[in-house]
């Protein structure tokens, strides 16, 4: 099958030849038997199955595949906040299992009134009503449920190339091909607008420009009067797009003149990511509805949800959400206990101290390699952006893929996003020494595929 364009844009190639070719290399013929029966079984989907390798442990930053290699993981599907196999997480978690593993959703628990009592205190403003579910894509689908319900108006404005799930509801605000094409009709009412990009600003220098993206916006609000919300990521956690506080707090000025509420997608950057609990406290404004979920269970329990303004809470008459796991003792237990994993432990202070080494080893080796466009970070997300040539902004594609396997040769894992931006999200617990470690591995990989 031909690999389109549009394929590029997220994740790994998994009908790629670089990847026969690295597994031909790689892995063992009891490896390769594993991945052949696990494709004779699942359903085939781009960026999923038929799979990469066959992983049998997971500990702190590593992963064990079958062959006995173990890689450091920077990908991680954004759940390995407190690493993996945390015992304080799955301590929480069996304690819970022997008390009180499941009840019916009309009921409560305690458990869980201390874990929305704890999100509504760490949360700044009014955002002091919760609701949960069992995944991401359904924390968006409440979201969106609930800004039609308050506003009456059914229209949302998104961007494109953002992620925001995979469900019907999710990709229709979602702005990415991969899981849109073909799709066929969706949600209606779904606008979407050019996404903030420092380094390929659609109106040309977005440092200089005074941010005309967002004047875009006004026009598109003074023409939609049925638009009730927009939804964005406060920092694109594929590519690593980091607006200016400036451009959020333009945003939610908008959103007040025209009585839009402002959602921000935190799904796979908050609980500590960038050096913040959420990341929209980085940009001094308080949103309306904040979606929370991957890293929210510790990398043991799947949960997410949304905390929203507590003037939001105006839908007794109908069920936001109402799934069988709603209140999950168990998943509320993991994400308690996550939560405070990361206050215990310093955390939040110990992304901001990686910040800075992220900052100083990318800036060295933006300075070394031609073929390193930008790069950006917060916390402990980075990106890498290679390019073919730094004035004309070419993506260098299929220089990035050789990158990522060149590195998952020498024990490194991470994620290709947009293409060809290296995106590096480790586990808060990774120490200085493990972090300088990595990137030397991704400058070496640099150096050999694109120099």
């Amino acid at each position: 099958m031909e690999v389109k364009a549009y394929m590029r844009t997220e994740g790994d190639i998994n009908l790629s030849s670089e990847r026969k070719k690295w597994q031909a290399d790689n892995l063992s013929e009891e490896a390769m038997d594993v991945l052949d029966e696990d494709s004779r079984y699942f359903v085939h989907q781009s960026m999923s199955t038929p799979c990469l390798n066959v992983i049998v442990d997971a500990e702190g930053i590593y992963l064990e595949d079958i062959d006995g290699r173990r890689y450091m993981d920077f990908h991680g599907n954004g759940v390995h906040q407190v690493g993996y196999k945390n015992r304080y997480v799955i301590d929480a978690v069996k304690n819970q299992l022997d008390e009180m593993p499941f009840l019916p959703r009309r009921f409560t628990n305690p458990v869980a009134i201390k874990l929305a009592k704890k999100l509504a205190e760490l949360a700044p403003g009014d955002l002091n009503k919760v609701l949960f579910t069992p995944g991401g894509t359904s924390a968006i689908g409440m979201a969106l449920k609930l800004a039609r319900k308050a506003t009456g108006k059914f229209k949302t404005i998104s961007t494109w190339d953002s992620f925001h799930g995979a469900g019907l509801d999710a990709i229709s605000v979602g702005g990415e091909g991969v899981f849109r094409n073909s799709m066929g009709p969706l949600l209606p009412g779904t606008e979407h607008m050019m996404p903030f990009n420092g380094y390929r600003c659609f109106m040309g220098d977005c440092d200089g420009c005074g941010l005309k993206c967002l004047d875009y916006l006004e026009y598109m609000l003074e023409r939609e009067a049925d638009v009730g919300a927009i939804i964005m990521e406060p920092i694109r956690s594929t590519d690593v797009q980091i607006p200016p506080k400036a451009y959020f707090k333009r945003l939610r000025e908008l959103c007040d003149k025209y009585g839009v509420l402002l959602i921000l997608d935190e799904i796979p950057t908050a609980f500590g990511r960038t050096g913040t609990m959420f990341v929209h406290e980085h940009y001094d404004i308080v949103p309306d509805i904040v979606a929370i979920g991957k890293g929210f269970g510790g990398g043991v329990f799947p949960i997410a949800g949304i905390i929203v303004r507590e003037g939001l809470d105006v839908a007794q008459d109908i069920s936001l959400g109402h799934y069988t796991h709603e209140k999950s003792s168990v998943g509320c237990a993991a994400a308690l206990a996550t939560i405070e994993y990361i206050e215990q432990n310093g955390l939040l202070e110990h992304a901001r101290r990686m910040e800075k080494v992220f900052e100083q080893r990318l800036t060295e080796m933006k300075e070394k390699h031609a073929s390193i466009g930008d790069v950006r970070v917060k916390g402990m997300l980075a990106a890498i952006e290679l390019v073919r040539d730094r004035k004309t902004k070419e993506k260098a594609i299929e220089e990035a893929e050789k990158v990522m396997y060149r590195c998952m040769e020498r024990g490194l894992s991470f994620k290709v996003s947009n293409g060809n931006v290296l995106t590096l999200v480790p586990p808060l617990v990774i120490t200085e020494e493990q972090l300088v470690a990595a990137l030397n591995i991704v400058d070496e990989a640099i150096s050999f595929v694109c120099d």
